[in-house]
């Protein structure tokens, strides 16, 4: 017996039967048209008839009966696809929010491109936030597709949008992500473990996550942390290199975290130099000859040929991976651009990163 609680509204009310009503009226007309097809055989005359004109009229009527009955079919597919891309949008606008423009003085841009049509969501994760620490950004990529990758990106996202804010140390946020992934692992794996009587989806052991973190201060001075990512590019002028050339950690999951996790300065963005954060599936893209996509390519031609700003440097190199793959990439795709817009601050004689830039920002 269900109580409804005094002073909730009708429309609130929850409705055991919509379910159930609307089985009965998906199946209300293809009984209509089998019941009129059976009628039709066994209770009009014509059709015991062999001349040629019945046997038409007969066809008629089962053509008729089986288009309708098709017809019918493909509009109930179509209305349940329509519903299951709504509900994958609205994961995806939880899991990869939209990014505002502008944050803390920075240009912010942010997109992914999926290799599956159908597919609105995947493993690539990106965030940006500014706290009281500075910006602080992340991008990474879990290992694999499908729900499962889905629901540990959004443990990994999750654990980041608090710690951004609460950590006042770049090193003490990826040990919250650390953490976090860990006990999202363990509770996937007793829920895929034999004896729950559910087949394991994949093997827990071999999950990771490649992750980058980095943190802009409103000096405009970048500290991250790498752990198995590619390093992102700078974009300075008509310029086009990465920011670090140091080996990274390795990936989030499948070893210890070190005991000093000091985020290593890679020295300032200064105003109108941008930050390319992506994830391997730009740089893994092949053509059908085999030949992967030279990114940086891309990043000089979008610093060439169009006015610096984050959205024309992703329409620039997303519209150059589907020329490059036509139109078929094998692997998501994400994205994230800041462009500085503060004002010239001038950074002190020889401030730069020890162990993580390869060249100054400027």
């Amino acid at each position: 017996m269900i109580r409804i609680k005094a002073g909730v509204p009708r429309s609130r009310r929850p409705r055991t039967h919509s379910r159930p009503r609307r089985r009965a009226l998906a199946l209300a007309l293809p009984t209509a048209w089998g019941a009129v097809a059976v009628g039709y055989r066994f209770g009009c005359p014509l059709a015991a008839q062999t001349a040629l004109g019945a046997r038409i009229v007969t066809s008629a009527v089962f053509f008729a009966v089986g288009t309708g009955l098709i017809l019918h079919v493909r509009r109930t597919l179509l209305r349940e696809l329509r519903q299951a891309r709504k509900v994958a949008g609205a994961a995806q606008s939880v899991l990869l929010r939209p990014l505002p423009p502008r944050l803390a003085g920075l240009h912010v841009a942010a997109a992914q491109l999926s290799a599956d049509r159908g597919a609105s969501i995947g493993g690539d994760l990106y965030e940006a936030v500014a706290t009281e620490h500075g910006v602080r950004v992340v991008m990474g990529d879990v290992r694999g597709h499908g729900l499962a990758a889905v629901a540990t990106a959004a443990a990994v996202l999750g654990s980041f949008r608090e710690a951004a804010h609460d950590e006042p140390e770049l090193g003490r946020v990826l040990g919250r992500l650390d953490r976090a992934l860990a006990r999202h692992l363990r509770e996937r794996a007793r829920t895929e473990h034999p004896s729950s009587g559910l087949d394991p989806d994949h093997p827990v052991a071999e999950e990771f996550v490649t992750l980058l973190l980095l943190e802009i201060a409103g000096d405009g001075e970048v500290r991250a942390i790498n752990c198995g990512h590619p390093w992102p590019y700078v974009l300075s002028g008509t310029r086009v290199a990465p920011v670090s050339s140091a080996d990274p950690l390795p990936p989030l999951g499948p070893f210890p975290l070190p005991a000093d996790l000091t985020a290593p300065s890679c020295g300032r963005l200064l105003p109108d130099e941008s930050l390319v954060l992506y994830t391997d599936g730009a740089e893994d893209a092949r053509d059908a000859r085999g030949r992967f996509f030279s990114l940086p390519e891309a990043l000089a031609k979008a610093v060439r040929d169009h006015p610096v700003s984050p959205q024309a440097v992703l329409r620039t190199v997303f519209t150059a991976v589907l020329h490059h793959t036509n139109g078929r990439p094998t692997d998501d795709i994400a994205l994230l651009v800041l462009r500085n817009g503060r004002t010239q601050h001038r950074a002190p004689s020889g401030a730069r990163g020890d162990d993580c830039l390869q060249r100054p920002l400027r």
